[in-house]
């Protein structure tokens, strides 16, 4: 792959995972970047334990050499809230540019139930045309106001949410409008279908759009059980649903040709969230570095 075009990341959820703290809760900040350096990234997305004055993170960054690519930013525009999402957005915008990311990636949080215990694979929300309705509207506006600052707004599809399979996320992209983008993500895409086909699908279709990529391996054995015991999407990530990528069960190769190929620009994010007690964030790290680096060139 072409490194000019093509940047790397890792996501600070392998080391400590926001929706369950008590995962990692011994890894500090320091730790966490100084070991994403060791490893060889040179961006990462943004954790709870990050500080959230830019004057303070990004010199802590700057020495060694990471950049901010990226923070989650959750939005509740099906279930009308609107004005707070707006405005909780415009500042977590003004943070991501004063440290230099150009994307945003946004999930719609309005019903999800990826933070509960309802069975992540039966319980999923469904939107009703109303709801459907208000989200394009609010992504939309998102979009508009990001465009100001320079910046590109990304819908994170995501497992317990309304925006989940690929006809979720078909609906969504046909009802917003160009200038708002996917952050595509091939394990929640592989974990809703169980398909590598599935996965290439909504690359191959969505290239224009994919303004963020985040790579996340799937251990079928995991989604198998998750699914026969109805838990849910947290149960699944401590039992190690999620991997880097090269540790389970999908072939990243045709994902990094299908990108090359149409000349991609933007950040490639390793994001594996699993108990650190029992996959070491620094060796995980290592072990996706070297893979991509003999996969891409990068």
């Amino acid at each position: 792959m072409n490194k000019d075009n093509v940047k790397l990341a890792i996501a600070p959820i392998g080391w400590t995972n926001d929706d369950m703290p008590e995962l990692g809760s011994e890894n500090t900040f320091q730790q966490t970047v100084s070991e994403m350096a060791l490893a060889g990234f040179t961006g990462s997305e943004v954790g709870s334990k990050y500080p959230k004055d830019p004057a303070v993170l990004k010199p802590m960054l700057d020495i060694r050499g990471i950049q901010i690519c990226n923070a989650w930013f959750s939005t509740f525009f099906a279930n009308g809230d609107k004005a707070k999402t707006i405005d909780e957005f415009t500042h977590h915008m003004n943070f991501l540019h004063a440290m230099g990311a150009r994307v945003i990636g946004c999930s719609e949080q309005s019903k999800s139930i990826q933070g509960t215990t309802l069975a992540v694979l039966e319980q999923k929300p469904i939107f009703s045309d109303e709801e459907w309705r208000l989200t394009a509207e609010g992504y939309n506006e998102l979009a508009e106001i990001a465009a100001k600052k320079g910046m590109r707004v990304t819908l994170h599809h995501h497992m317990g949410t309304g925006i989940q399979t690929p006809a979720e996320i078909d609906r969504f992209m046909e009802s917003t409008n160009q200038n708002v983008g996917l952050l595509y993500d091939t394990g929640h895409i592989y974990y809703s279908e169980g398909s590598q086909q599935a996965m290439l699908d909504v690359l191959t279709q969505y290239l224009p759009r994919i303004f963020h990529v985040h790579l996340k391996d799937v251990r079928d054995s995991v989604v198998a059980e998750v699914r026969e015991k109805s838990l849910s999407f947290l149960d699944g990530v401590k039992k190690g649903t999620f991997t880097v990528p090269g540790d389970g069960v999908i072939d990243f190769k045709p994902v990094f040709k299908i990108l090359d190929d149409y000349g991609y620009k933007g950040w490639m994010v390793v994001e594996a969230e699993q108990d650190p007690a029992l996959a070491n964030p620094f060796e995980y790290a290592v072990k996706a570095r070297k893979y991509i680096r003999e996969n891409t060139g990068l």
